[in-house]
C-alpha cells in the first residue's frame, strides 16, 4: 500500500511541476492542463517506439514467467 501511495504522490508532484513549467513557458492554463494529462499526444515517433517496445518487453516477460510456471508444474 505504501508503494502505491508513494507512486501517486510522485505522479502528483511531477504533474504539478509539468504544469508549472508549461505556465512559465507562456502556455495558457488549458494548454498546460492538456499537455499534462495527455502525454501520449505530444510524444514524437521515436518516443512512441520506445514506449511500445518497453511495453512489449514487459508483457513478454510476464508471459515467459507464466510459461515457466506451467512447465514446472508438469
Amino acid at each position: 500500500m505504501k508503494i502505491i501511495g508513494i507512486t501517486f504522490l510522485m505522479m502528483i508532484c511531477l504533474m504539478a511541476l509539468s504544469l508549472g513549467l508549461d505556465l512559465l513557458q507562456g502556455f495558457d492554463v488549458t494548454k498546460a492542463w492538456h499537455n499534462a494529462f495527455s502525454p501520449f499526444r505530444v510524444m514524437e515517433v521515436a518516443e512512441l517506439f520506445v514506449l511500445y517496445f518497453l511495453l512489449f518487453l514487459f508483457l513478454m516477460g510476464g508471459a515467459y514467467d507464466i510459461y515457466k510456471k506451467k512447465k514446472a508444474e508438469k
